[in-house]
């Protein structure tokens, strides 16, 4: 019986280890409508600030390993409130703390760089 239930324990830990936020460093963050620009893919860091602002209701992801990961409403509320006090008039870069789901990341946390 105690095997069963220390099974039952590590099954569990390796479960919700599944589950574990990743993080993404000093990745480009971009709209999802410029997202698709050759421009903006070519130098997603050439994608100005005042752009990203303009068409935020699109929403916003990630460029990371060439692929670009949307962000969930709760990131996109994040990246809002973060381009408000960005300093720099392009060079959008974020580091983003979530769960990847698909090619969706549910984000806890945004953090521009």
């Amino acid at each position: 019986m105690k095997k069963l239930a220390f099974l039952g324990l590590a099954g569990s830990m390796l479960f919700a280890g599944s589950l574990a936020a990743e993080e993404w460093k000093n990745v480009s963050l971009v709209d999802t409508m410029c997202s698709e620009k050759d421009a903006v893919k070519a130098d997603p860091d050439k994608h100005p600030v005042k752009c990203a602002v303009a068409c935020a209701k699109s929403g916003f992801g990630i460029m990371a390993d060439g692929k670009f990961l949307k962000l969930d409403d709760a990131g996109n509320k994040q990246v809002v409130a973060a381009l408000q006090t960005a300093k720099k008039p392009d060079h959008i870069r974020a580091t983003v703390v979530g769960e990847r789901k698909g090619d969706e990341i549910a984000v806890s946390k945004v953090t521009l760089n």
